[in-house]
This record gives C-alpha cells, sequence and structure tokens, in this order.
C-alpha cells in the first residue's frame, strides 16, 4: 500500500510500552492501535469496531483506560502505556489473566485483552468492588459471545483471592 502522505511527514514519536521506552517514526495522526499492532508487534490490543464504542482496544495510558483506535500516535509522546502482553510477569499470568481463564470468560477472545484492562483499572480504583461496581467498571467495553456473567464471576474471583495487583 502507498502511503497517502510522503515519509517526511512521519515524526519521532517516543513513549514508554510495557516498561520498554520505545521510539518510532509515524504519521502523527496514525491511530494508536495501528502503531501498536504493527510497528511493535504487540497483536494482543484487538480492533473490534474501530470507533471507540466497543472498548476491545482499550490500553491503559498514564494510569487512563483508553480506546486505542481513537488515540493519534503523536498524544502518545511522552506516555506510559500498558497493553495485555504488559500485565504477565516472569512467565506468570496476571491474577486477573489466571481468574479469566479459570471462570471461563474468553470465548473468542476478541473483547479479552480489553475487558482485563478495563478490570485492572477498575480495581485500581476499587479494590474490593460489588457486582454493580464491576458491570459499571466494564461497562464500556462489549462481549458478544459469554453473556458478561463468566467475565463478572472472573473479576469477582481475583478480588475474593485477593490477587488483584
Amino acid at each position: 500500500m502507498t502511503p497517502l502522505l510522503p515519509d517526511h511527514a512521519k515524526q519521532e514519536i517516543s513513549f514508554t510500552v510495557n516498561g520498554v521506552p520505545r521510539s518510532i517514526h509515524a504519521y502523527p495522526m496514525a491511530r494508536l492501535l495501528d502503531i501498536l499492532r504493527e510497528e511493535l508487534e504487540l497483536p494482543g490490543t484487538k480492533e473490534g469496531c474501530g470507533e471507540g464504542e466497543c472498548g476491545s482496544c482499550s490500553i491503559l495510558m498514564d494510569g487512563v483506560l483508553v480506546n486505542s483506535c481513537l488515540i493519534p500516535a503523536l498524544q502518545a509522546q511522552g506516555s506510559t502505556i500498558v497493553t495485555i502482553e504488559g500485565l504477565a510477569k516472569d512467565d506468570r499470568l496476571h491474577p486477573l489473566q489466571q481468574a479469566f481463564l479459570e471462570c471461563g470468560a474468553a470465548q473468542c477472545g476478541i473483547c479479552t485483552p480489553g475487558m482485563i484492562l478495563a478490570a485492572v483499572h477498575l480495581l485500581e480504583k476499587i479494590p474490593r468492588p460489588s457486582l454493580e461496581q464491576i458491570r459499571e467498571g466494564l461497562s464500556g467495553n462489549l462481549c458478544r459471545c459469554t453473556g458478561y456473567l463468566q467475565i463478572f464471576d472472573a473479576v469477582a474471583k481475583a478480588c475474593r483471592n485477593e490477587v488483584a495487583e
């Protein structure tokens, strides 16, 4: 595919992703979602709707849950980003990832990374949320497979086991 803009229109953009400082050359208005998936080879962030409605592309940017399909690359300059790949440590799944597996909260997998990051964001604010708070905390993320009950159970399980980091 031939780019619509010349390469000299690209800018250097630096940020930290999953604890690793990164610097890329990209068009300022390129979607952060595409940069993460294609340039940085982090395919865990999924594209669902491409319009910021489904939450599949959710990431944490400077501690805020955002839809990466709506973030221009230049807006990420100097930020700290966490994707689903950044949650596991030392070959151990993050406790929420483990709870999602144990509760059958992942089916097709499109929504799962965004749901888990939304849950991480929720638990950072409310370590022991009620079911209603879990529902509200994940409300920006759509799932077409599970019916949500397993997802809510996974978040609750992570809380009960006191494993949310």
